[in-house]
Order: structure tokens, then C-alpha cells, then sequence
């Protein structure tokens, strides 16, 4: 087994999910399926594609954190609108426009993309389906040719291998998914009120609900902050994340995991400052 630093396969991770996470904000996915019928929901129908025509059940499990009446107010309506493989090739279509336009053609075609490219995918080889659902439907995917393609891929893969971990993590702890939600947004990683709001399908009081089960936890404060043990709560469930993830960072190894942090931080930092995410999304 490979030793790596501690928590480089976070860190590593971080970087290259900035990439993935961006295709849900941007304009270019709403635009691609907007054409295909699809104006709202777009999130559920372009990151759910990939397990198939699924109904909302499967969607609320594997996104843990959404309200499943909103989940059920879009699935499995939005497969008569477009069936799944018409959204994931609209999906590569909006991540080819948005790389370009955030990162610019000159990165697209670097040497750089390319070997991050298959940095990425041979990291994803480490990667294990077993009772990783979202992880394994987009494994079944074919790895598109192009290396900025190729780069989204590998990220998305290794961001739901995480995801998938994660879920475990909490749901052993007894996290709920409007618990995981407000402890995470009061890390200060989270997101903010306003796009918890407008983005999972919770109210104000289901969200006040259960900030009051984290206190009575000992997790929160009165002022909603956390608490020194919940502080220690986050810390424990990523650690736990980062133990069921291992996997993919332990085969790239060491220098290779240095590498890809390296070249998924240049690419972080251009996407992040041409705007690709809201300035208020976080909490």
C-alpha cells in the first residue's frame, strides 16, 4: 500500500472536483438541455443520466441531501421530456463549451490538460463499485477522447466515488440530509441560506428543525455555530470519507497524487476566477 501525505487525496480531490462542480452552475448546461425541453430540474436530469431512467426513489437516495417531494416534482417527468442518453450528450456538449469559455482553448489543447487527463483516469482505476451507485452508473460511461473531456470525466468519477463514501459516513453517524446540510453550512464550506433554500426543496422551519436536533447533539450552539464537538463531527466524518476514498489516491501514488493537486489547482484557480460559481454560494 502506498503512503501517502495526510489528507493529500483530499486535497487532491478538492482541486479536481472544482472542474466537475462548476458544469451545475453554469449557463452552458442550461442552455444544452434548455434545447432539449428541459427548463427546470436541469441538475437532477444531468448529474442523474447516468444511473438511467430512474425514478425519483433513486434520485433522493444517492443525492441524500434533497427534499424527496422536490425530487418527485421533476423524476421520472423530466425522462419524457429527454431520455438519458439525449441529457449525458448534452451534458459533454455544455462541458466542452465551458471549459473553453472558463478556461480558454489554449488550456483545452495544453499538454498540461492532457496529462492531468490521464493522471485523473488512472487514479479512477483505484476506484471501488461496491455499494457506490452514482460512482458505478458513471463507470459504465465510455471515457470521451478528448483530454479536457477525458479530465471532467476522471473528475466526475472520482467525485462520486467520494460522494458515495461520504453518504456511508454520514448515514453511520446518523446524519440526516437536512443535518449534513446546515452542520456543513455552518463549517463555512457549506452553502448559504438563500441556495439551501431555492436548491434542496427544505423550508426555513425544516432547516431551523434541524438545527435544533444538532444542538440538543451538542453540535451546534445557540447562535447556530458549531460547537467544539461538532467541529470535531466534521472532522470525523471526512476523516471517515477520506479512509472509504483511499482507494484511487493510494493507486496513483504519491507523486502522481502531488502532480494531479498540482495541475487541478492551475485549473481551480482560472475557474473559479472567471466566475464559475455565484459569489454568495456559500454559508
Amino acid at each position: 500500500m502506498t503512503t501517502l501525505p495526510e489528507r493529500a487525496g483530499r486535497r487532491c480531490h478538492n482541486v479536481v472536483n472544482t472542474v466537475h462542480s462548476a458544469l451545475y452552475f453554469s449557463p452552458d448546461l442550461r442552455e444544452e438541455l434548455g434545447r432539449l425541453g428541459l427548463q427546470e430540474g436541469a441538475y437532477f436530469a444531468g448529474r442523474g443520466a447516468a444511473l438511467g431512467r430512474v425514478g425519483a426513489g433513486t434520485i433522493t437516495a444517492t443525492f441524500y441531501n434533497f427534499k424527496h417531494d422536490m425530487v418527485a416534482g421533476f423524476i421520472p417527468r423530466l425522462w419524457d421530456v429527454a431520455s438519458p442518453q439525449d441529457v449525458l450528450q448534452a451534458r459533454l456538449r455544455a462541458c466542452d463549451s465551458m471549459m473553453r469559455r472558463l478556461l480558454g482553448d489554449d488550456v483545452v489543447a495544453s499538454p498540461e490538460m492532457a496529462e492531468a487527463a490521464e493522471l485523473a483516469l488512472r487514479a479512477t482505476e483505484g476506484c471501488s463499485r461496491s455499494a457506490r451507485p452514482l460512482y458505478s452508473a458513471h463507470a459504465d460511461l465510455p471515457v470521451p477522447d478528448a483530454p479536457h473531456l477525458a479530465y471532467w470525466h476522471a473528475a466526475t468519477l472520482l467525485r462520486e466515488h467520494r460522494g458515495d463514501g461520504h453518504l456511508m459516513a454520514l448515514a453511520a453517524a446518523g446524519v440526516g440530509p437536512v443535518e449534513a446540510i446546515v452542520s456543513h453550512a455552518a463549517s463555512g464550506k457549506g452553502m448559504s441560506e438563500k441556495w439551501l433554500l431555492t436548491t434542496r426543496g427544505w423550508s426555513k422551519e425544516e432547516l431551523a428543525a434541524g438545527r435544533e436536533r444538532l444542538r440538543e447533539r451538542g453540535l451546534l450552539d445557540a447562535d447556530g455555530k458549531l460547537t467544539e464537538a461538532g467541529v470535531k463531527h466534521r472532522e470525523d466524518l471526512e476523516d471517515e470519507t477520506d479512509r472509504l476514498d483511499a482507494g484511487p489516491y493510494e493507486h496513483l501514488g504519491a507523486a502522481g497524487v502531488e502532480r494531479l493537486t498540482e495541475l487541478g489547482t492551475v485549473f481551480e484557480t482560472a475557474v473559479v476566477k472567471a466566475g464559475a460559481f455565484p459569489p454568495d454560494l456559500r454559508g
